[in-house]
């Protein structure tokens, strides 16, 4: 994931804590990029009216914008460093077989924020901090692949064991299974309002 990617990962979580206002230099400090990358990362979402960059700061003023402007430059696809297909294992037992510290995505990640799913799933989504653990546990194999490990960054927002909601929203707004559409329209019905 990039650092860019991490800075509106952090925007979103205020946002949706209720904050709509901060510092480059704040947001510097509680993620993994720069000053510069901060920056760099407010430009286009100020060019498309999400956010107002003041001498002092910034105010979010679209949230919605942020969230939708990050869907569309995600590509989870491109962040996987290890995906194997789990032999005959159900989602519950390839979750349950991850290592400590994991924190899911995907399908997996909606069902730890809400304790239930909108329709059937069989694949996980897990960031994870030493792909290397995840082959050990889950040696390559043939057949359609239903894990996929990315590397864990540093310092975004998370709970639960998953990722923070609008980082979920971004990785299922990014997956290709026709069930997906399933998972991204409950997740908007959770988001409504509060990203307003």
């Amino acid at each position: 994931m990039k650092r860019i990617e991490c800075a509106w990962a952090w925007l979103l979580q205020d946002a949706l804590n209720g904050r709509s206002t901060g510092t480059q230099a704040e947001l510097a400090r509680r993620s993994p990029a720069s000053l510069s990358t901060v920056n760099a990362a407010l430009k286009p979402l100020e060019r498309v009216g999400a956010i107002q960059i003041r001498p002092r700061g910034f105010h979010v003023q679209d949230a919605k914008k942020i969230l939708w402007y990050w869907c569309s430059h995600r590509n989870l696809e491109k962040d996987v460093a290890y995906s194997t297909r789990a032999g005959a294992m159900n989602p519950r037992d390839i979750e349950k077989n991850m290592p400590a510290g994991t924190l899911f995505t995907g399908y997996t990640g909606f069902k730890l924020h809400f304790g239930q799913v909108p329709a059937d799933y069989s694949e996980v989504y897990a960031y994870v901090e030493d792909a290397n653990e995840v082959r050990k546990r889950f040696p390559p194999a043939q057949g359609p692949k239903n894990l996929f490990v990315m590397e864990k960054p540093s310092g975004i927002p998370a709970a639960k064991n998953a990722v923070s909601l609008p980082h979920l929203y971004a990785d299922v707004w990014n997956l290709p299974h026709w069930y997906a559409k399933d998972f991204l329209n409950a997740l908007e019905g959770k988001l409504h309002g509060i990203l307003a």
